[in-house]
């Protein structure tokens, strides 16, 4: 049985006893490029499903070669006799990076922005008893009033690229097209070990052609199904406009969300209540929580947390964009291991998935929109609606702390100036309990577009961009004793690893104006600006850019095209770098012991160093069977260097060892050393930072 006819059979079931229903509109589409469109035999359309982009590949191999501009996407399906008297709807959780929907030929819908969820009513367009057809024209080509308005920083995936839902429910709802929220907005005030106070804002909508009696039920529930709280509130809901009703709720005794130590959930069920039966339902999560930044941290409901932070963008290699949920779920288990207790999700809200296993992980989350690199000054009325968006679809997810308006912007300053003020604004009015955070690439604490926001994210990349790895401290220093009123974290920093370029002396300088970006330079790098960074807790929080490589499909780094290899892990995920070991040991609780430059196989210097990062206590090596005992003390605690090792010629065993609770733990590495090669010499600089972004 093809899975479209299933699906048809399952909503006759479900709707025959009816409450609101949700259903994957996934499979059994078709796609076509503009350039076969003319061709009217049918084997021009491709079999896909959703998620689905159509740039998978060539926005990730080859620089400035890939198709950015419309395709086209259609479904076929027969509506279900039971949806006659019920309102019909589609949700697209992302398409990129335009969209308009058509249902048998005529206008459903559109919307503008990637990375954002929206709906489409089908309710007054179908046709019953016959097939109807669904077209969605999406288009990836960069305009000036929708943000991102460039492909510079990342690549804007095109295509149905996140999952498709269909939404039938009575007459008498919940709103569902509230921007595509869930028309459910749980607003925790007051939260402590005592008590918290919760107001439920809830919008409902009446299609009926009179007032309706109903009553609105809000049960939350403890893990185990025990109800913790409950109220109902009697409505007489009118036919006219979209009604807001407000519950007020004190929850005595709170189990508080509590990060990664503790990320208690309770559910939370709001219901409409019609002539005796549950006629709609949307289920949320609720976490208690109460995010506080003082001068010494960041403190969750009064414990400091300590702020260990990662980037993240959304890509795969050949996966483009579309990710299933196993892959994202991927994507924060390689967080969680590393030790990380926050995010950044960089630049652009990403998908449900991402927020939601937060929630019950315990990350703490920044979430921003893509106002990033460029300003066109066409661009205000999409990006607000896209901060709307961003806000109203994840604001019950408890793991999200602030809201991101901008990175990276600058002139014209007036303009940007404005429009971030503006930005701020209705972030505050959305959600008047979040912080807010803006983003520049400058040195400076008082650049004129960074102050608009509850907090300035900085992005610094001394030692790549500009100037050596430890300028950061005097940086460090200059802006703690200047700025110490202000709300600071340093929103990026990093270097680009190449694993297939390795070098044994990388010196201090980054290689960003070459094409050799050795792995070994962005090791040592993250060795040092990390022990800098734990030194100044006046920066509130730091994130690494990135945890993964990511497309950038106008540039060639490294001698990769269409790649930036900051990440500390590889684009397809297959291999975690030495940098990822080295924030895996100095946080994670895990027990960590690692010997670094094991890709470097190939050595030319008779003498060399032997890093270890152990967290677990004093390592020792033995090369070649030799034992040694000795050695330095690094940047952190878990910095172990052995000096001066001598290798064989040939082929050489270095072994760590080190006993933890009873057992050995071990790490091993093979090199070969030739002595014909010539020893390495230290590159000088290849020059400095000449231009304005560093975010690449």
């Amino acid at each position: 049985m093809k899975r479209s006819a299933f699906i048809l059979i399952l909503l006759t079931t479900i709707f025959s006893g009816f409450c609101r229903e949700t259903v994957p509109f996934n499979d059994g589409w078709q796609f076509k490029k503009p350039e076969n469109l003319l061709q009217t035999t049918s084997d021009t359309w491709q079999q896909v499903d959703i998620p689905h982009t159509w740039n998978a590949e060539d926005m990730q191999v080859k620089k400035n070669i890939f198709y950015e501009g419309k395709a086209y996407y259609k479904k076929s399906f027969q509506p279900n006799d039971l949806w006659k008297d019920k309102r019909v709807f589609l949700r697209f959780e992302g398409v990129g990076a335009t969209a308009k929907i058509y249902l048998n030929g005529t206008p459903a819908g559109n919307h503008e922005g990637a990375y954002s969820a929206f709906t489409v009513e089908l309710t007054k367009l179908l046709k019953y008893n016959q097939m109807n057809e669904l077209l969605v024209e999406a288009d990836n080509a960069s305009r000036p009033d929708v943000i991102p308005i460039n492909q510079t920083l990342f690549g804007v995936y095109g295509g149905i690229y996140r999952p498709v839902s269909l939404i039938v429910t009575e007459k008498v709802h919940i709103a569902v097209n509230d921007y595509a929220s869930s028309g459910v907005y749980l607003r925790q005030q007051n939260v402590s070990a005592k008590s918290a106070d919760l107001t439920v804002k809830v919008k409902l909508e009446n299609k009926q052609t009179a007032t309706v009696p109903v009553r609105l039920i809000t049960t939350i529930y403890e893990t185990d199904g025990t109800i913790k709280a409950r109220q109902t509130t009697p409505i007489q809901l009118s036919p006219q406009g979209r009604q807001t009703l407000e519950q007020h709720i004190r929850i005595a005794q709170p189990h508080l969300w509590q990060g990664l130590d503790d990320p208690y959930l309770y559910k939370t069920t709001v219901q409409i209540e019609t002539d005796g039966k549950i006629s709609d339902e949307v289920v949320q999560p609720l976490g208690l929580r109460r995010f506080e930044l003082r001068r010494e941290g960041m403190f969750l409901n009064g414990k400091k947390v300590p702020m260990y932070g990662v980037c993240r963008h959304q890509d795969w290699w050949q996966y483009g964009s579309a990710l299933s949920n196993e892959q994202h779920n991927t994507d924060l288990d390689i967080i969680r291991e590393i030790g990380a207790t926050t995010i950044r999700f960089a630049h652009y809200q990403q998908a449900e998935q991402i927020y939601a296993k937060c929630d019950s992980i315990g990350f703490i989350v920044w979430a921003e929109i893509p106002f990033v690199n460029r300003v066109s000054t066409q661009e205000a009325g999409n990006a607000k609606q896209q901060l709307t968006e961003l806000i109203r679809q994840n604001y019950n997810h408890p793991s999200i702390y602030v809201w991101g308006l901008h990175n990276e912007v600058y002139s014209p300053a007036n303009y940007t100036i404005a429009l971030t003020t503006e930005l701020n604004d209705l972030a505050k009015t959305e959600d008047p309990d979040r912080y807010t955070v803006s983003v520049n690439g400058y040195a400076t604490v008082n650049q004129a577009v960074n102050l608009n926001a509850d907090i300035q994210g900085i992005n610094r990349y001394f030692g790549w961009y500009e100037k050596t790895i430890d300028e950061l401290e005097n940086w460090a220093n200059a802006i703690e004793t200047q700025f110490h009123d202000y709300k600071i974290m340093l929103a990026e920093y990093g270097a680009e690893a190449n694993i297939n370029q390795q070098e044994e002396h990388p010196g201090e300088f980054g290689r960003y104006f070459s094409q050799f970006y050795p792995e070994t330079f962005a090791t040592k790098f993250h060795e040092k600006q990390w022990s800098i960074i734990a030194k100044h807790p006046f920066l509130l929080a730091s994130y690494v850019w990135n945890t993964f490589d990511f497309a950038t499909p106008i540039n060639t780094q490294g001698g990769v095209e269409a790649r930036n290899m900051k990440g500390l892990v590889t684009f397809d995920r297959k291999v975690k770098k030495d940098a990822f070991y080295w924030y895996k040991a100095n946080w994670s609780k895990e027990p960590v012991l690692y010997l670094t430059q094991r890709r470097l196989t190939e050595r030319k210097n008779a003498l060399t160093d032997v890093t270890v990062y152990s967290n677990v206590g004093t390592p020792q090596i033995t090369v070649n069977g030799v034992t040694i005992t000795t050695a330095t003390q690094g940047t952190t605690a878990v910095h172990y260097i052995f000096k001066d090792v001598a290798l064989q010629e040939g082929d050489n065993i270095i072994i760590a060892t080190v006993h933890h609770k009873g057992a050995q733990l071990s790490d091993t590495v093979r090199w070969h050393y030739t002595p014909e090669n010539q020893p390495i010499v230290p590159e000088k600089s290849a020059g400095q930072r000449t231009q304005e972004h560093i975010g690449l």
